[in-house]
């Protein structure tokens, strides 16, 4: 009996495709000297094994210690395995059994094929494509799942004999890598100018197209530059006529750039960086890191004008690292598009659509199925914030929290602005990588294209649509329109509740535990009430909330126009609180008051009266006003956030001062609303400008204010004087907690009150992260309708 063996199925789902997962388990078994086989099938990876029960253990130990850099298992199914086996172990074809679980997101360059590509006696010397199981091209190159050669856009490119002994050899670390290449059988690259720059100089003669691109990097030409996930758009950061010219050539007046440098040691001649903030440089996701910069960066202030960050990233495709090779600074690598549109993804796309952008195009003929930004990172005070999920991060699948195990098939439409879309299924939450803002055809195309990809890899069958409350999001148009047809379930979802929800899931908070405060501030989301919200405090949980709290309604002067110029905002606060006559009356010197004076005041007095004017308790339009009033952005924004994050850089300037500007806590005429208004803050602000207060030390002083002020609300709300608290955790969600020095402060002092605060780290605090939200709250009304 001692020598029985057991039959046993192994099913493993994660991070199992396309990382060298079935290799390491040949190698295990096959040193175990066990029978059995190994296969992909659709949701995952199958081993079927025949040992004796030791062995079992062995083997699963074993595995588990020893598993690819890449690969992450999230859960291991077993079950009892009968019938005939197979001669010792073999690796078997993918099969078409079950259903996907995980696409595996495009990897970073691994160590071993950047030493090949940088040594001469390889035959992969300089072959911009190299990659193998634990690097390269995944979900960019997907069309069909499993992920297997056949499905991808490598299934045209024959392998040579070479390459096909190394996808077939289980001790080779190509062994079944779908995009593995190489000179002679593989992708080419290709260097083509682009019409409409008829000085352009000719491509330096006997180099190779990598190395003459180099060269012309040099000479201030701007190169539209093929990646994993779509085009970019590069020239030399350190010449300021050449990064003038592209800024005017894109039409992008003053969003930062990000750059690419060849290593940390050159970022550093830049920027500060900490241990954690290298380690998500050099991690297989490779994103964009924003950095502090150094005070004398001698990058020109065209790379990210008015702000204290750059936003860095290493190379992360062999095409990269050959070409930062010859280069000994750094390079604008901003996306291959006119501003708002989504990337480019293919060469006729560049040719038609930036060839008046870019002088020349770096391409390669692998095609490019699924588009994926860069991501972007950020470090706080509170750890890792992810601002934008894409290349290297998405599409893995978050886990739900505990209670969700029935939970319904959701599609999750998203957000207008910075929209992703989510898929509830088999346990997992499927967020899709950054789309953008779909007010763009482009970009709305995009998301129905990204969309019907997603359902046909994960073989998707939704039963219940969740949309945003906005009834004119377009996202909210499709999701209706989805509904309505296939005549499902809709779940119209408050905006920042779904902010609230999503960080809820992140943090795996059970479905049954006790609402939370929640603190959701941003621009703008459609509240219940019919007003515009924005800095709400909601009691709530998965299935509802209370607005316990908010910021002061201000009339949005304008509508949508207040959002791009934050004059508009400022006056709105002046108007509201003090009056015009007050204000010329207590600060007649203040050159503020010649500026407004310059609008047309009546018309805009007017429009304060009620019902002429959405009103708005909008946290990100508070900013702007104060921005406004120190000098920041008065006229005009040229992208979304833009005054909000200057006024931030400002204050990360303040270090002696201490001030903080006051609000006021009032009760709402009408209901039990507290509200948080601002107009103590603006008979102090507009007595530093008097005094001539230099603009760094109002914005922190406002910085310290609001958080301050933040934190006297969740006390109060959290625990009533004389009741029962209500809880003792807070969650810090919406887009302008991405401001760190105000969540640092607001996190550090609940903190000190003996709060738990929980906050994003894994999903963006932005409406990025939106789409989670609204599928967990979906889910959530299901079970409980049921």
């Amino acid at each position: 009996m001692q020598n029985l063996l057991i039959g046993k199925r192994y099913r493993y789902s994660g991070k199992v495709q396309g990382v060298g997962f079935r290799p390491a388990v040949f190698r295990v078994a096959r040193g175990l000297r066990l029978q059995g086989r190994v296969f992909n099938d659709v949701s995952g990876a199958v081993v079927e094994l025949w040992a004796q029960a030791t062995a079992h253990e062995a083997f699963v130990q074993t595995l588990a210690s020893t598993l690819p850099p890449a690969a992450r298992v999230d859960a291991i199914t077993t079950e009892p395995l009968s019938g005939k086996r197979p001669e010792g172990f073999v690796i078997e074809a993918s099969r078409q059994e079950g259903r996907l679980s995980n696409v595996v997101p495009d990897l970073a360059t691994c160590p071993e094929c950047l030493a090949e590509v940088r040594e001469p006696r390889e035959r992969r010397f300089r072959y911009p494509l190299t990659n193998c199981t634990q690097c390269g091209p995944r979900y960019s190159i997907l069309r069909e799942a499993p992920y297997d050669r056949a499905r991808t856009s490598m299934s045209g490119f024959a392998l040579c004999a070479e390459c096909l002994a190394e996808y077939e050899n289980p001790e080779d670390r190509r062994f079944h890598a779908q995009p593995v290449a190489c000179p002679a059988c593989g992708p080419q690259v290709r260097l083509e100018r682009l019409a409409g720059h008829s000085l352009d100089p000719e491509p330096p003669s006997g180099l190779d197209d990598v190395e003459a691109t180099a060269v012309l990097l040099k000479q201030g030409e701007i190169v539209a530059i093929k990646g994993i996930g779509g085009f970019h758009l590069a020239c030399d950061a350190t010449q300021p006529e050449v990064v003038r010219r592209l800024r005017e050539r894109k039409h992008r007046q003053e969003k930062p750039f990000a750059l690419l440098a060849k290593s940390v040691e050159m970022i550093h001649r830049f920027c500060e960086i900490s241990p954690e903030e290298q380690d998500w440089l050099e991690s297989p996701a490779a994103p964009i890191v924003l950095l502090k910069q150094h005070k004398d960066c001698p990058l020109p202030a065209a790379v990210a004008p008015g702000q204290a960050t750059l936003g860095f990233m290493l190379p992360y495709t062999p095409l990269h690292h050959l070409l930062l090779a010859q280069l000994t600074v750094p390079l604008v690598m901003t996306s291959g598009n006119r501003s708002d549109e989504p990337q480019c993804l293919r060469e006729q796309e560049v040719r038609e659509r930036l060839s008046g952008i870019a002088d020349w195009m770096l391409w390669h003929d692998r095609e490019i199925v699924n588009r994926s930004d860069d991501s972007l990172l950020r470090k706080t005070g509170v750890g890792r914030q992810i601002l934008r999920r894409a290349r290297g991060f998405a599409p893995e699948p978050l886990p739900l929290p505990q209670g969700f195990e029935q939970a319904p098939g959701v599609l999750a439409c998203g957000a207008e602005l910075k929209n992703t879309f989510c898929l509830l299924q088999d346990g997992a939450a499927l967020l899709s990588p950054h789309i953008g803002d779909l007010r763009d055809g482009r970009a709305e195309d995009d998301f129905r294209n990204s969309l019907e990809r997603f359902e046909r890899f994960y073989q998707s069958c939704p039963e219940v649509i969740a949309v945003d409350l906005h009834p004119d999001y377009r996202s909210t148009r499709y999701g209706e329109a989805r509904a309505a047809t296939a005549q499902l379930p809709l779940v119209q979802v408050q905006h920042h509740h779904a902010h609230i929800a999503s960080c809820l899931g992140e943090h795996q908070v059970p479905l049954d535990s006790p609402p939370v405060l929640g603190v959701a501030l941003d621009g703008t989301g459609m509240g219940t009430d019919e007003t515009v919200w924005g800095g709400e405090f909601l009691l709530a949980d998965y299935r509802g909330f209370q607005r316990l709290g908010a910021f002061k309604p201000i009339p949005l002067l304008g509508g949508n126009q207040a959002m791009r110029e934050p004059w508009r905002n400022l006056l709105a606060q002046v108007l509201s609180g003090m009056g015009w006559v007050r204000f010329q009356r207590d600060f007649p010197g203040l050159d503020l008051i010649g500026f407004l004076e310059g609008k047309p005041l009546q018309a805009f007095t007017a429009l304060m009266e009620p019902g002429r004017s959405p009103l708005a308790s909008s946290c990100g339009r508070l900013f702007d006003a104060v921005a406004a009033a120190v000098g920041v952005c008065r006229e005009s924004m040229s992208f979304e956030g833009q005054a909000a994050m200057q006024l931030e850089a400002l204050a990360q300037e303040d270090e002696a001062d201490h001030e903080a500007y006051p609000f006021d806590l009032t009760e709402s005429a009408g209901s039990d609303l507290l509200l948080l208004e601002s107009r103590p803050l603006w008979e102090k602000l507009f007595a530093d400008l008097a005094a001539s207060t230099p603009c760094e030390v109002m914005a922190g002083r406002f910085h310290r204010g609001l958080a301050q002020a933040i934190v006297r609300m969740v006390l109060r709300l959290s625990r009533p004087e004389g009741k029962t608290p209500l809880t003792d955790t807070i969650v810090l969600s919406g887009g302008v907690f991405q401001n760190t020095l105000l969540l640092d402060q607001v996190w550090t002092r609940l903190q000190a009150e003996g709060y738990r605060v929980l906050t994003h780290a894994e999903t963006p605090a932005n409406d990025g992260g939106i789409a989670l939200g609204q599928a967990l709250i979906a889910a959530a009304k299901h079970l409980y309708s049921g």
